[in-house]
């Protein structure tokens, strides 16, 4: 188990191509998104914490930290500072709480190597395209970080990462990473992910 790490679940965001429905909610497989996130990474981290703006809705995941964000429509770094904030972790392990396929071998991996060196931030890249919301950040980037949200209006991830000791993971393009970093960015990629589901317990039986 990560002692030093906290797991973060950024369940916020506009969902407005699912008419407002709340995409960590979503039923797949018989199971709600954030279901299966916590499912995955309970036996890793002792602390996890959901940052939304709506606690009314999880309010039946009594085992989680609960907080908001304190700089609104701030997008993701919003969402990261707030997750650093309500941690009394050395770090928080950040995840997108629309990643119903998330991968406990490739967590534990950028947690051994995130404990190996001394990285303000861990960002796993596939073919250069990186993950923030599936990425490590130390709770030493948390002053500058408050210091951006304050003083800028580009909210942009890799604006903030051009100021910080960033150590970006390169990983292979293969159907298991692809599979971790599966978004709901929209109702098609429910059926992706039913799809993915069906043949992952079709090749267990």
């Amino acid at each position: 188990m990560a002692c030093n790490i906290s797991g973060v679940i950024l369940a916020g965001g506009a969902n407005t191509r699912f008419n407002g429905e709340i995409k960590s909610k979503l039923v797949i497989g018989g199971k709600p998104v954030i279901n299966r996130i916590i499912d995955t990474i309970r036996d890793i981290f002792e602390e996890i914490i959901i940052v939304t703006n709506n606690p009314e809705v999880f309010s039946e995941l009594s085992n989680c930290k609960i907080t908001g964000d304190h700089f609104l429509k701030a997008g993701p770094l919003g969402g990261i500072h707030a997750g650093l904030k309500a941690s009394w972790k050395e770090a928080v392990f950040v995840f997108a709480g629309d990643m119903p396929l998330l991968s406990n071998k490739l967590i534990n991996k950028q947690i051994e190597i995130f404990s190996s060196g001394k990285y303000d931030i861990l960002v796993p890249s596939v073919n250069e395209n990186i993950e923030p919301l599936h990425s490590i950040y130390n709770s030493s980037v948390i002053k500058r970080l408050e210091e951006y949200l304050t003083e800028n209006r580009n909210f942009a991830v890799r604006n903030f990462f051009r100021l910080m000791n960033v150590h970006y993971m390169v990983l292979e393009d293969s159907a298991e990473t692809k599979n971790a970093f599966q978004n709901i960015n929209q109702p098609s990629d429910v059926l992706v992910v039913n799809n993915i589901l069906t043949l992952g317990n079709s090749l267990e039986s």
